[in-house]
């Protein structure tokens, strides 16, 4: 077996690259309180962001039926898509992390489970979207995570070989897909993980608690 090359850094995006959340639950307790129902705690909702708009709907209009919920995700989707990065921002050390990683030689690039239509605008308000090698949407590939599909496209776009990248991800199937394509992982502990989540079962390479953490790991693997 070769000898771990690190040649590209991988992030997802919502919970791991930029905290998303603000804009996200603004937008759901919009769109509850137009179909009546009552507002959800920023806190209990949160989790499921990872699993997608469907599935904070889904957890916070609970009685309410499949049709609805789907014309509350389209009103939902439709008021993010003006309110994408109003109150995001980018986690507190990342914007180093990211500094310190291009100073170093490296590559890095986004894989998420977040359409198109929101991830260039979200990069390209944090002035991102120009310093990735790659970016990749839910919506980019035939598959999204946890398959290997959208991992392997990163590396084709940033022109790098899996085996010599690092993906960090706050949910299980970001570390199942970065496995999947023969990645190393990283659990990012920071992000929107559920109560009854269990980071230190998913068979990452590493836990992370805060993204001042990956700057080490990256020179502890490039030091070996």
């Amino acid at each position: 077996m070769n000898p771990f090359k690190l040649d590209c850094v991988l992030f997802d995006l919502d919970g791991t690259l930029v905290d998303t959340a603000p804009d996200l639950i603004f937008c759901l307790n919009h769109t509850l309180a137009l179909h009546g129902f009552e507002q959800i705690d920023p806190q209990a909702v949160k989790p499921f962001i990872s699993k997608g708009a469907f599935a904070m709907i889904d957890y916070s209009a609970a009685a309410a039926d499949l049709t609805s919920k789907n014309l509350m995700l389209e009103v939902m989707l439709n008021c993010y898509e003006k309110h994408v990065a109003v109150h995001s921002h980018i986690y507190d050390g990342m914007l180093d992390t990211l500094q310190s990683i291009e100073a170093l030689g490296l590559k890095w690039g986004v894989v998420t489970n977040k359409r198109q239509r929101f991830t260039m605008p979200l990069m390209s308000a944090f002035n991102l979207k120009h310093r990735a090698a790659c970016i990749v949407s839910g919506d980019t590939t035939a598959n999204s995570k946890p398959h290997p599909e959208p991992m392997l496209a990163a590396c084709e776009l940033a022109d790098v070989n899996p085996e010599n990248c690092v993906y960090i991800g706050d949910a299980s199937h970001d570390i199942t897909a970065g496995k999947s394509a023969k990645m190393k992982t990283l659990a990012a502990l920071y992000g929107y993980l559920q109560e009854d989540d269990q980071p230190e079962c998913w068979g990452a390479d590493g836990l992370i608690g805060h993204p001042d953490q990956i700057l080490p790991w990256i020179n502890e693997i490039l030091c070996r």
